[in-house]
């Protein structure tokens, strides 16, 4: 039997996926890691630059240029902690709860949306072969994989 060729897959799948979300996101002019960084920000109270980066899997320099374009379009505000005036916190505007009651802002609502035609048997089985996929990289990169 053949072997399945899982890293084109791979490829064709996160370039379909990152079509649509330029698209989608693209026409309510956000990046899509602008719009990860509100799907977390949506998400409830404000949080740290770090804490933003560690759930978007970014750096905080990179966050920190991302909350910048973000507050120039109205969709974020930064806090300084009360407590500690060293802390930022970041936060999402009521402009950018308004827009995302309108819309998909969220990136994992978009994506559940995508996912629907496919029958929970099947999302079941896309979840699980992801959470294998991710736990050999990890552990390949942990350095067991060599």
């Amino acid at each position: 039997m053949e072997q399945p060729n899982i890293l084109m897959s791979y490829l064709r799948v996160t370039q379909h996926m990152s079509q649509q979300f330029r698209n989608h996101f693209g026409q309510l002019n956000l990046t899509f890691p602008q719009a990860l960084v509100l799907t977390v920000l949506g998400e409830g109270e404000a949080v740290p630059i770090s804490t933003l980066a560690e759930r978007t899997g970014s750096a905080n320099s990179t966050v920190s240029g991302i909350v910048d374009r973000l507050e120039k379009l109205g969709l974020a505000q930064r806090q300084r902690s009360e407590t500690d005036r060293r802390v930022i916190y970041v936060c999402a505007t009521e402009k950018y709860h308004a827009l995302r009651a309108k819309t998909a802002t969220d990136v994992s609502g978009y994506f559940n949306d995508i996912l629907s035609d496919l029958s929970q048997e099947d999302r079941e089985q896309v979840a699980k072969a992801l959470r294998l996929l991710d736990e050999a990289l990890t552990r390949w990169e942990a350095g067991e994989g060599r």
